[in-house]
């Protein structure tokens, strides 16, 4: 693709996103339009007075200026290049510029995304050995930027690489293109070796320096070789010898040496080494931990004035509220991310902040919302970018397919995605600890009990009973899908006496989260509190009384999420009835009653059927 045409789609892209006709924007930015016409055809490359009209009005963030070639200095008076103003030819019209236009904030060095001097926290820009200009490294990186602000990141990646072997001989400027090849998505649960290898390869040539640029890039570097780590789910997905928690130190240790060497560190290099190691600890560090980190990370971001960062820091911010139980503060942060996406008019993150809607339409019990959006837009989007190969085919397929299986699961009708090409998706993950529970609970709520009980017990067999779970992180959605598959089955007393000796190591990963709720994906839904799971544990333990506490403490962080209500008084209703005080069990049957009344009025099906059943017992309920 030719800078021409690389401009062309850019600025096509960021106009259609913002709903503007070629006419609209020819009025806002001043140029007559059948220049533009030609711009975004590709036939005529802009000047930067237009990039940057363009980049303003479309709030672009810099990133069309820095789809520009870099010109050779004119002399004579400084002055923007364009196209020639003389009368009857087209071209910029006669008029003052339109309000609101600026040219770029002074100090960054016109790569989005970026921001400080070159050569430290922007782009570097030294000289070059192996014939390779440093203005044409410069270009492949800004070209990369633009694409992955698109939401194209295997184009992102393309050009990247691009830059890294041409600036062979140049160390900080590889180890500068190798940071933002490490910024792509990776799929779920794997390893990116190759990405590794080069990381590795770019910290041996940067060990023992002590300049600036070399101090950032090697914290960078090493926050990603942390996280990129923690990537793989279990032993066939895991780099041999650098297993998931092994990381663990790493990224602590790269956390402290950047407190160290604060304040000379940039806020670029700030921001990356928070997000990286954030996510390198997430598996294994406490929720309230990961929230102080996203905290600082959304301050950092807002200085840094990076697009990416502040991306990555409102998504995170929300994630960590929504564990620690900040229901109310998360919905407030993802407010700020649909302002931020607005601006990006990007069509991932615009995918980004419909799932983050579809999760709290869930958690609220808006189904005909979230429905929506799980199998209409979110579908088409995400087969529109993997068929372009925009993103990693795995990436948005499991959010897509995760959001899919808890709307029919909240529905009761998990029948419909058992019987749908859908559920081909969850057979095909089971590499990935959540989608093995996932299909076990699947198969419960089908009437397949029998084989749900053989999943389980093969699960415990490959994972020491459930013993070789990390702490946190994809472990607690896991153990809580795997909690409520083990209350259905004893529910129905289908091989109870099998499944309770890999009941405690369940019991014992949840209880340790008893604040938290339970949060699946990076994020796709929020399963309801730990609490809530731990007691379902204990009654299928057989301690009814240490259930009901359990289930009592959930109601605090669930009284506002309608559908999990209903599924707490269900659950209490079934505890109480297995209860040997008469006045315990005398109050079942009005939770049940009213987890009836929410449930129809919700479309809870499978819920509103257990609530019937329950009410036909008699009352001791045994």
């Amino acid at each position: 693709m030719t800078p021409e045409e690389e401009f062309a789609e850019a600025l096509r892209v960021r106009r259609k996103a913002a709903g503007l006709s070629l006419g609209e924007l020819s009025r806002l930015v001043n140029y007559s339009k059948s220049y533009l016409s030609r711009v975004e055809n590709g036939t005529r490359m802009p000047g930067p007075a237009l990039a940057r009209e363009c980049d303003t009005v479309l709030h672009a963030e810099g990133e069309l200026l820095g789809l520009l070639p870099d010109r050779p200095a004119r002399s004579g008076p400084a002055g923007p290049a364009g196209p020639p103003v003389r009368p009857g030819l087209p071209g910029r019209r006669r008029g003052r510029r339109p309000s609101g236009a600026a040219p770029a904030p002074a100090g960054t060095s016109g790569t989005p995304g970026t921001s400080g001097t070159p050569g430290t926290s922007g782009t570097p820009r030294t000289s070059r050995t192996s014939g390779t200009s440093g203005s044409e490294f410069d270009q492949l990186i800004r070209r990369g930027d633009a694409r992955h602000l698109l939401g194209d990141m295997y184009g992102a990646g393309r050009l990247y690489l691009a830059a890294y072997r041409a600036a062979e001989g140049d160390d900080l400027a590889r180890a500068h293109a190798v940071v933002r090849c490490a910024r792509r998505w990776s799929d779920p649960g794997q390893v990116d070796r190759e990405l590794l290898a080069r990381i590795d390869e770019c910290l041996k040539t940067l060990a023992g320096r002590e300049d600036l640029p070399a101090v950032e890039l090697r914290l960078r570097l090493t926050a990603h070789r942390a996280k990129k780590l923690t990537m793989g789910v279990g032993d066939d997905t895991a780099v041999a010898g650098a297993e998931p928690g092994t990381s663990v130190d790493r990224a602590r240790g790269v956390l402290r040496e950047l407190r160290d060497r604060l304040p000379g560190i940039g806020a670029e290099t700030h921001c990356e080494v928070l997000t990286e190691c954030r996510w390198a600890l997430y598996d294994f560090a406490p929720a309230a931990e990961l929230l102080a980190l996203s905290a600082e990370l959304r301050d950092v971001a807002v200085r840094s004035r990076s697009m990416y960062f502040i991306g990555e820091a409102l998504v995170a911010l929300a994630i960590d509220q929504l564990r620690v139980g900040r229901v109310t503060a998360a919905d407030a942060t993802v407010r700020r991310h649909r302002e931020h996406a607005a601006h990006r008019h990007s069509t991932l993150a615009h995918w980004q902040q419909g799932t983050l809607d579809a999760l709290m339409n869930l958690w609220q019990g808006e189904f005909t919302a979230a429905e929506e959006w799980i199998l209409g837009e979110s579908r088409t989007i995400a087969e529109t970018m993997e068929r372009d190969l925009a993103v990693p085919a795995d990436t948005l397929s499991q959010t897509c397919l995760g959001q899919a299986y808890w709307l029919r699961h909240e529905q009761g009708r998990m029948a419909e995605l058992f019987d749908s090409p859908l559920m081909a998706g969850v057979r095909r993950r089971d590499y990935f600890p959540v989608w093995r529970a996932g299909l076990a609970l699947a198969l419960c709520e089908t009437g397949r009990h029998d084989q749900a009980a053989d999943q389980v017990l093969a699960f415990a067999a490959d994972t020491g009973g459930f013993t070789r779970f990390p702490p946190s992180g994809w472990a607690l959605p896991t153990a809580a899908v795997l909690a409520q598959a083990c209350a259905e089955l004893a529910v129905r007393d289908v091989r109870v006496g099998e499944l309770l000796p890999y009941v405690p190591p369940l019991r014992a990963l949840l209880d340790a989260h008893p604040g938290e709720l339970v949060l699946a994906g990076w994020p796709t839904v929020l399963l309801g509190p730990a609490a809530r799971f731990s007691g379902l544990l204990a009654l299928v333990a057989g301690e009814p009384e240490t259930a009901l506490g359990h289930l009592r403490r959930a109601v605090r962080l669930a009284q506002h999420s309608p559908a999990q209500m209903t599924r707490l008084r269900l659950d209490e209703a079934r505890v109480r009835l297995r209860s040997d005080s008469a006045a315990v069990r005398a109050g079942a049957r009005g939770l049940a009653r009213t987890a009836l009344g929410t449930a129809e009025e919700l479309g809870m099906a499978a819920v509103a059927r257990d609530c019937r059943e329950l009410l036909r017992l008699p009352a001791t309920g045994r």
